[in-house]
């Protein structure tokens, strides 16, 4: 599948998809990324691909919208040093807030 855009200083770009073939990080099997989606996804301004297979990202899907429990991880506030819990795995190459420090440095950068 091709598709025509213009690129920086009024120059057409024609951008070539093709179907791929990815791994799913969930289940391990193999999945078709297809032309299509590549261009939907191109269209969305998505830069990456999808990680995991269409069964899983509808399990993980119809899990978040039941409500269900979501896994907290506790952390130490980059802020105040107080306990804060996340919904996500921090990495260490960014600070992580409690609540009301996290407030703060979003209203200061405002």
């Amino acid at each position: 599948m091709y598709k025509a855009r213009l690129a920086e200083k009024g120059s057409l770009e024609v951008i070539a998809y093709q179907d791929k073939s990815l791994t799913c990080r969930d289940c391990g099997a193999e999945f078709l990324f297809s032309a299509g989606e590549q261009e939907f996804y191109a269209s969305k301004g998505l830069m990456n691909e999808p990680s995991r297979c269409p069964t899983c990202r509808a399990t993980r899907k119809a899990e978040r919208m039941s409500g269900g429990e979501r896994e907290m991880h506790e952390v130490t506030c980059a802020e105040c040093g107080g306990v804060a819990r996340v919904p996500f795995l921090p990495r260490n190459d960014k600070p992580v807030y409690c609540s009301s420090c996290f407030e703060q440095v979003r209203a200061a950068r405002v």
